[in-house]
């Protein structure tokens, strides 16, 4: 590992100041991110009702595919952080490997728009309100135009992280919080000389958006120095298919990973909305929560795909080892600390999001408060899992993790979420004590997985997997 921008940690000490310089500005990144779509929300929801839950029904499937071909895309990590690690700066199979992810952000990128406009008949087939559907499709129909530059803004952002420049990710979103506020108030509410467009502003907003990243992204890494020697833009039409295969074979149980994930989230809610209205709230704020505390570990996991990566290469068990430890400890004791707050400071929480001292919200606050405490508990257990998948990654072991957790989040997960909430008294609480279900089963499968990593010889890699490209 020769580039002094990828620097070999040699001891504890060193690796968990290199894990922590790589994953704080990930973690910010991904809180960043969740700012913007809040933002979008904020905008929205002054249009009224309507507009609001048509959008929310639009982002639950578009938000779905995106992330999912995210974990496809982003299969690049582990696979340019092997290259560097056995012989930085590998420069051709690096400039290869994200030119195929790139074009496989392009193919699954179009695959995911046509899945989108399956909205309008999923909506109808549910029996949604007529005036709801028409506000959805025409939102859906432009939204779907920022797919396929959000995956190739996630291909660039895992190159440049595996370059060590994880900060560039974190400027550039923070960049894009403002051009998405501006373009929001501009193609909504028909300001700056933009047209009034109302809901369809807004995912005007979100693709202008994007595509401003995308190009803040090429900027950088054309200006950098030690990022713009790996021309990654140069020759884009030759084919590597040897590498677009194996990204797609790492990634592909990422994407279903993924998916299975947040089917069960997405599963409870709707379990939570046949339980009762007060209790969907409640849920939506408490999972609110959880998802915001859950950037942190989630940003550590994907250092600790990177960090990982980078031994595997160097074929170094030991700093393997060191590696994903350091990520799984770090991750869960961020968790340990969120939880503490969940129990210890609940309202202040909340209040985040509702003001849980107004009389009128007293049901929605007290469901909420049960929630978050089982929610603290399972802090630990979502932390850990996200951390030790992550580590995995850097193996370029995520088939048999994919099974994992399908089996966890819909056999244990689901199965205690429906006999709880639905065969006895717990009901609101029963679901997310089978949310906890999962996750901890989750959790202890994939820790289990690494610690016998050696033993199941995942941390040795194959000799065709590095021939010069």
């Amino acid at each position: 590992m020769a580039d002094e921008d990828i620097v070999p940690a040699s001891g504890w000490r060193e690796e968990i100041g290199a894990t922590f310089r790589m994953s704080w500005p990930l973690a910010l990144a991904n809180l960043l991110q969740m700012l913007t779509y809040a933002i979008d929300v904020i905008f929205i929801a002054r249009l009224g009702e309507q507009p609001l839950a048509a959008s929310a029904l639009v982002v639950a499937l578009f938000g779905m595919v995106l992330w999912a071909l995210s974990g496809l895309t982003g299969a690049v990590a582990p696979v340019i952080s092997a290259e560097l690690g056995e012989r930085s700066p590998a420069l051709r199979p690096v400039r290869r490997a994200t030119r195929m992810a790139l074009w496989l952000a392009l193919a699954s990128g179009v695959a995911g728009m046509a899945a989108c406009l399956a909205l309008g008949p999923i909506m109808r087939a549910t029996g949604q309100q007529p005036d709801i559907i028409a506000l959805a499709v025409s939102y859906n129909v432009l939204l779907i135009w920022s797919m396929v530059p959000m995956l190739f803004n996630n291909v660039l952002r895992n190159f440049v992280s595996a370059l060590g420049r994880p900060i560039f990710a974190t400027a550039i979103t923070a960049g894009g919080i403002g051009v998405n506020a501006l373009a929001n108030y501009a193609f909504i509410f028909g300001n700056f000389g933009a047209p009034e467009l109302g809901l369809k502003g807004a995912a005007v907003a979100t693709t202008l958006t994007s595509l401003a990243t995308l190009a803040a992204y090429v900027a950088a890494i054309r200006l950098d120095r030690r990022m713009h020697r790996y021309r990654i833009f140069g020759r884009w039409w030759a084919a590597d298919w040897a590498r677009f295969r194996q990204i797609v074979r790492i990634g592909t149980p990422i994407a279903l990973t993924i998916t299975a994930e947040a089917g069960i989230f997405g599963a409870a809610a709707f379990l939570m909305g046949n339980i009762g209205a007060t209790q969907l709230a409640a849920h939506t704020v408490a999972l609110q929560i959880a998802a915001l505390a859950f950037q942190v570990p989630f940003g550590i996991g994907q250092a600790a795909t990177i960090r990982v990566g980078y031994f595997y290469g160097a074929r170094d068990a030991a700093g393997m080892g060191r590696a994903g430890w350091t990520g799984i400890g770090m991750g869960t004791g961020f968790m340990v600390v969120t939880a503490a707050a969940m129990i210890l400071v609940p309202l202040p929480l909340l209040s985040i999001y509702i003001d849980p001292y107004d009389p009128a919200n007293a049901e929605l606050v007290a469901f909420a408060l049960s929630y978050l405490a089982i929610a603290a508990a399972f802090q630990l257990f979502d932390g850990m899992q996200a951390v030790a998948a992550g580590a995995l990654r850097g193996l370029q072991d995520t088939r048999v993790p994919m099974w994992f957790a399908i089996f966890a989040y819909w056999v244990p997960g689901i199965g205690t979420a429906l006999a709880l909430g639905f065969a006895t008294p717990l009901e609101g609480i029963g679901v997310w004590i089978g949310l906890a279900v999962g996750l901890f089963v989750a959790a202890i499968l994939l820790t289990w997985r690494w610690t016998a990593r050696e033993r199941l010889q995942l941390t040795a890699r194959e000799a065709a997997q590095v021939r010069p490209a």
